[in-house]
């Protein structure tokens, strides 16, 4: 047992002293973030709006998501990862406190825009620093400590956001989102210096090529457009599984979804620490955790046995454990002399895109067909996106020659 726990602290060495203080910072800016995971509850609840203005509301969000991540890209590659990321975290803590005023459906729909906008300015720029404050043979691990800062923060944020909606009402909520969100960019100013890269200045590049003219990386991102898509079913269709085929309660699905939280916690970066040392690629790595992700669905639509969600859930955690962080990889390397800002802005814009249709689609499937041919969707989504990756894998092969 000594042995496996020195096993487990020893994964979490090597890594640079600016790498857990960015961890840090993106803890207490996603634990900030809390207002989000009540969003529907406070539009419907609070300004009384209904559920199918709520869904243009949230797909404005998703928009100001994919804008965000595109402006943020932008500014990485001008002014650096450092002055980008202050920017996002001090705007954003002065918008999230805005937020709160907002009542017309007009309004809100700008507001959660303009939000959701300036705060991913934050998600390519944290890629970069990444890669700016860790060594090359620490990348991906460095990736993982990130997830793993993001993971406990969305965990800790709806448990206390609840607690200050119980106390303080909506209007706190929304001025300690302000305020994390302010910390965590005192934090970065005071804490965090772009002196302390490894390459010892910001990696701008002016004249370098973009994503956007780069082929095989956007075969590699429609497959994670295509992935996100599979994946997020999780966080809205599949509690509906549960709940309406399985009959499964509030509780009980949130244990199942928290098993999530727990493996990623526990497991993610010894995992990554062991595949990290293997000869595979990254993206070999990437099809290995989509073809995990996408037997989660089958698994599901073999038996009405209700333990096989334990399984399915398993599945996925561990598909996603392994495709988040090696794509990650393949995406900062595959920028390694380009303009980096651009290539971390169209992977996090994959998932984005993939929020905005996601979702939605996902629901109207199970509307229209059900649960099984749904999941039997996903299944075939998960091959496509495979094949996908295959098919780079070779390309890659032939470019490296």
């Amino acid at each position: 047992m000594q042995k496996l726990f020195r096993s487990y602290f020893e994964s979490f060495g090597g890594l640079r002293r600016e790498i857990w203080l960015l961890s840090i910072i993106t803890l207490i800016n996603r634990a900030g973030t809390m207002v989000i995971p009540f969003l529907s509850l406070y539009l419907t609840k609070s300004r009384g709006f209904s559920l199918e203005e709520v869904g243009w509301i949230l797909t404005f969000f998703g928009l100001g998501s994919v804008t965000g991540s595109w402006l943020g890209g932008k500014l990485t590659d001008k002014i650096g990862h450092y002055r980008t990321m202050a920017i996002s975290l001090i705007l954003s803590s002065v918008l999230f406190v805005l937020l709160q005023f907002p009542s017309t459906f007009w309004s809100i729909c700008i507001g959660i825009y303009l939000v959701m906008c300036v705060a991913d300015i934050f998600r390519p720029a944290v890629f970069v620093a990444i890669n700016a404050y860790s060594k090359p043979q620490n990348r991906t691990r460095s990736l993982t400590l990130i997830r793993l800062a993001i993971n406990l923060g969305f965990s800790a944020g709806p448990a206390v956001g609840g607690f200050i909606i119980a106390t303080a009402g909506y209007s706190g909520l929304f001025w300690i989102d302000g305020l994390t969100c302010l910390a965590a960019g005192i934090l970065l100013l005071k804490l965090l210096h772009p002196k302390k890269a490894i390459a010892e200045k910001e990696d701008i590049v002016i004249q370098a090529k973009s994503a956007m003219s780069d082929k095989l990386y956007l075969i590699f991102i429609l497959a994670m457009m295509l992935f996100g898509f599979i994946f997020l079913q999780y966080f809205s269709t599949i509690p509906l599984f549960y709940a309406d085929y399985h009959q499964l309660s509030e509780f009980e699905i949130g244990l199942l979804l928290g098993l999530n939280g727990l493996t990623i916690f526990l497991f993610e970066m010894p995992l990554i620490k062991f595949m990290e040392n293997r000869r595979h690629s990254a993206i070999a790595y990437v099809i290995f955790g989509t073809v995990l992700t996408g037997l989660s669905f089958l698994v599901i639509n073999l038996t009405g046995w209700t333990g096989i969600l334990i399984v399915g859930m398993l599945l996925v955690t561990l598909g996603e454990m392994i495709a988040f962080p090696f794509s990650n990889s393949f995406a900062l390397s595959r920028s390694d002399g380009k303009k980096r800002g651009s290539y971390m802005a169209l992977y996090s814009i994959a998932f984005s895109v993939s929020h905005i249709f996601g979702h939605n689609s996902g629901m109207q499937l199970i509307n229209k067909f059900g649960f099984e041919i749904t999941w039997y969707t996903m299944l075939a989504l998960s091959v496509i996106a495979c094949t996908l990756l295959l098919i780079l894998i070779n390309l890659l092969k032939k470019e490296s020659f």
